[in-house]
């Protein structure tokens, strides 16, 4: 569409520069024919004549820029066909060194406002909406491409592959120790303890019956019923024992917690036990075919909600990137932080490819015909080049002009 409307407007100018020369040449022809009648026309004559010559002249510069005027061989004509590869080579130049130095890019780059936009744009539910969907709407077609047959040789290879060369004896010492840390470890020793005294609570039928059914049977009901009560209240007291926040129980099992950590810090005896049992499950394949069917169900409920009018990713995403605008928007200092890294990226990027960039010009321009870069930069410049031709016309007329006068005047 550009380049026909660059050609309607170059195709008119150009018609407009040539239609001034033939009507130079029919002025003169006129003049010439009626000059002894008319002595004024010698004045007129020589604006025509000097004219033509101007025209004449630009005509054939112009056009032997982009072709051979009227076809002849003639020695340095048709210059950018002739020339594409080294002119192509000297813009490569240009911009490489003229355009992208850190310098001016850095200088054109302060000027944008890049965070500010786009925190600004996404703080409008509309385009935080339109963004949440699209990226939604592409997971189908992502998960096509996933292979079912590519899920599973990676998970029968490359996490196999991954878990040899992991040490877990260590991370699972770091792990405990963050929740030892935390006193976590306390709390599930209370909840063992609350599960105890639920246990024991719900089972007192059948705990008084294995009493008794462990007794001799010459023994009375009521001895049975003492023991049994004085079981009870030995375990109960001990629990509740056990529950004390400075209790001996407790203190043990602190204690337990921390050579347990230290064991699989430095026993290299526990790693290898612990790694052998990881690898066991690993390579299990039950582990593996579950792997694959957790693939599969994943898979299906991630198509499923992309696919829903009320997909909660959307949903979802959409809130995350409407708070991560507006909350963007009022932080200056996180946008003046953001624009700087963006900028120094920019710039090391493009300063270090740019030597690949103007490389891609060059290559470019090479392949291109003859023809074709002598088509696009004419329409690109032959406009300008046309009225060249027109002010070469005027101007050589008006200089013909002052020399028939001022020889008239010798």
């Amino acid at each position: 569409m550009l380049e026909e409307r660059q050609a309607a407007q170059f195709i008119k100018i150009r018609r407009l520069a040539t239609g001034l020369l033939v009507l130079m040449a029919v002025i003169f022809v006129i003049c010439r024919i009626y000059e002894p009648q008319y002595a004024f026309l010698a004045y007129v004559s020589a604006f025509a004549e000097a004219a033509m010559v101007g025209a004449l002249a630009d005509w054939f510069a112009v056009t032997a820029l982009f072709r051979s005027p009227l076809g002849l061989p003639i020695p340095h004509t048709a210059i950018i066909p002739r020339n594409k590869d080294r002119i192509g080579e000297s813009l490569s130049d240009f911009l490489e060194h003229n355009f992208m130095t850190p310098e001016i890019i850095r200088e054109e780059l302060d000027r944008l406002d890049f965070s500010g936009m786009v925190a600004s744009w996404l703080s409008r539910p509309e385009n935080s909406r339109a963004v949440s969907r699209q990226i939604v709407r592409s997971i189908p077609a992502l998960l096509k491409v996933v292979e079912d047959d590519d899920v599973r040789h990676f998970m029968q290879n490359r996490i196999t592959s991954a878990l040899q060369n992991t040490r877990f004896a260590p991370i699972l010492a770091e792990i405990i120790s963050m929740l030892a840390a935390n006193r976590h470890h306390q709390k599930l020793f209370d909840h063992l303890l609350g599960m105890a005294a639920r246990a024991l609570e719900n089972n007192k039928p059948y705990i008084r019956w294995k009493i008794h059914e462990s007794s001799p049977r010459w023994m009375p009901k009521a001895i049975d019923q003492k023991l049994y009560e004085r079981l009870l209240d030995a375990l109960e007291s001990t629990l509740a024992e056990m529950k004390e926040e400075d209790s001996e129980w407790r203190a043990r099992f602190q204690k337990s917690t921390d050579e347990l950590i230290e064991q699989l810090k430095t026993s290299p005896e526990y790693g290898e036990k612990i790694d052998a049992v990881v690898m066991d499950i690993a390579g299990h394949p039950l582990f593996r075919n579950y792997s694959v069917q957790v693939w599969h169900d994943l898979k299906a409920r991630l198509e499923a909600d992309a696919l829903a009018e009320d997909s909660q990713m959307a949903v979802k995403l959409e809130q995350a990137l409407l708070a991560f605008g507006t909350e963007l928007l009022r932080d200056d200092t996180v946008q003046v932080k953001l624009n700087r890294w963006i900028r120094e990226f920019a710039v090391d990027a493009i300063v270090k490819r740019r030597e690949m960039i103007a490389d891609l010009v060059a290559r470019v321009i090479r392949k291109w015909d003859a023809e074709t870069i002598s088509r696009k930069l004419e329409l690109h410049v032959g406009k300008d080049l046309q009225y060249i031709r027109i002010n070469g016309t005027l101007v050589g007329g008006v200089v013909g002009l002052l020399l028939h006068v001022v020889s008239g005047m010798l």
